[in-house]
């Protein structure tokens, strides 16, 4: 069992149902398909005959090609939380959605209990100005209970022509009643990573979601990290709170950014191509700098890749709290009509053989959720030598006085400011630079 820390509070874009793809699709086709399988006669008997039964009997007419539409909707959707029927713009959407611009309101959703889970907002969209929070339920679009809602359809329902509004009823807990918030629809465009210093030698970089160009992106924050810092940094916040997942192979590349060798996961499932393994390329550039990964219950799939990789690895401290447990990859497979079906083939493993599913990255240091803030009848500062009259000066350099600017970033958002600290206790006990 790991060792923890409890480090104090923590301050604490519609696309696609949180998860982990795997965008280049697995091919069956040299798989025993399930045709040339034995066929359960007695239920296809069933089915076809409830088939004519709502053709003949249904108060209303329904098409041939809606109704196995739906059959094929339900059967997917019975299996588990994150496998599905694509339409052909359902697919579209979702490629929409990795390639990192798409319309809508900027959140991830998940199941939950029949209703619609908010999994995390996507920073700088309307959902997240808006304040909504990850494990909000949503249980009303519109004028449209969400109760039994189909994924995809409220995904659908969500997205719509760019400055248009639509009501979201959520439950939060913490309230009694629930509450109503109007977005309106944005197009919107994900920056995957941004970054910066935040104070000499210490920089920062945000992932806000997986897409294909994110270890791309990572590699420049990086450069420009160094560049800033004028050489190697003394210690990174890596900031992955919030985020929902996307393209397992970005969060390969984001984990390989940071390590010089041995595994960073692996997958097992039943056909052949599900079984993969991804192994460090041998280069960290942070070249060696210590690193603080935040994660929250926001944090999935993955998010828990690269937390768990550089955890198993001792590469980083893990600080936040426990994520999501989204440990599943889903595959994305064509078919010939144009639309799609995403299918859950394969369970993700950390180097050390952990299974996320449903159980999460622990974190090594753990934030409480609270927010700070400096009251105007704080206790004020003590009496100290330097404020006697006459005192006499010490030997050394007069010191900056930077308790405003400290006391700022602990607003600010206190979780990267407890970071910034244990990356300086980090440094002083000289594992930075």
């Amino acid at each position: 069992m790991r060792n923890r820390v409890n480090a104090g509070p923590l301050m604490v874009a519609l696309c696609i149902a949180a998860g982990m793809l795997l965008m280049a699709p697995l091919s069956i086709a040299d798989e025993e398909q399930p045709a040339a399988r034995d066929l359960p006669l007695e239920e296809l008997r069933t089915l076809s005959e409830v088939f004519s039964r709502i053709k003949g009997d249904y108060v209303e007419d329904v098409s041939d090609e809606e109704l196995l539409e739906n059959a094929i909707r339900g059967m997917l959707q019975g299996l588990d939380p994150h496998s599905a029927y694509l339409s052909a713009d359902d697919f579209s959407d979702l490629q929409e959605g990795t390639s990192g611009e798409f319309g809508g309101l900027g959140l991830e959703v998940d199941t939950d209990n029949g209703f619609i889970r908010v999994v995390a907002p996507i920073d700088d969209t309307p959902a997240a100005r808006a304040g909504i929070r990850p494990g909000d339920l949503i249980i009303r679009l519109d004028d449209r209970s969400t109760r039994g809602m189909d994924l995809n359809e409220a995904v659908s329902l969500m997205r719509g022509q760019p400055g248009t509004d639509v009501t979201l009823t959520i439950t939060r807990e913490g309230r009694d009643e629930p509450l109503e918030v109007t977005l309106t629809r944005d197009v919107i465009q994900v920056v995957s990573v941004r970054s910066r210093m935040l104070e000499d030698g210490y920089g920062y970089i945000r992932i806000s979601q997986f897409q294909n160009r994110t270890g791309a992106n990572l590699r420049d924050a990086l450069g420009a990290l160094h560049d800033a810092a004028d050489g190697p940094l003394d210690g990174l916040v890596l900031d992955l709170r919030n985020n929902p997942g996307g393209v397992l192979q970005a969060a390969v590349a984001v984990a390989d950014a940071f390590l010089e060798e041995g595994r960073i996961v692996y997958t097992e499932g039943r056909l052949d191509q599900a079984q993969m393994q991804f192994e460090a390329s041998g280069e960290d550039l942070a070249r060696g700098a210590p690193i603080v990964v935040l994660i929250n219950e926001g944090s999935a799939s993955a998010s828990e890749i690269v937390a768990g990789a550089l955890q198993d690895h001792r590469r980083a401290v893990v600080m936040g709290s426990r994520s999501f447990g989204k440990g599943s990859v889903q595959s994305v497979l064509p078919l010939n009509s144009g639309a799609a079906i995403k299918l859950t083939t394969a369970r993700y493993y950390t180097p050390d053989g952990r299974s996320i599913q449903a159980e999460g990255i622990e974190p090594d240091v753990i934030l409480d959720r609270v927010q700070v803030s400096l009251r105007d009848d704080a206790e004020p500062r003590r009496l100290t030598e330097r404020d006697l009259q006459r005192h006499l000066d010490g030997d050394q350099l007069p010191r900056l006085n930077d308790g405003e600017e400290r006391r700022a970033r602990a607003t600010d958002d206190y979780a990267v400011f407890e970071a910034l600290n244990l990356l300086k206790g980090l440094r002083i006990l000289g594992r930075g630079r």
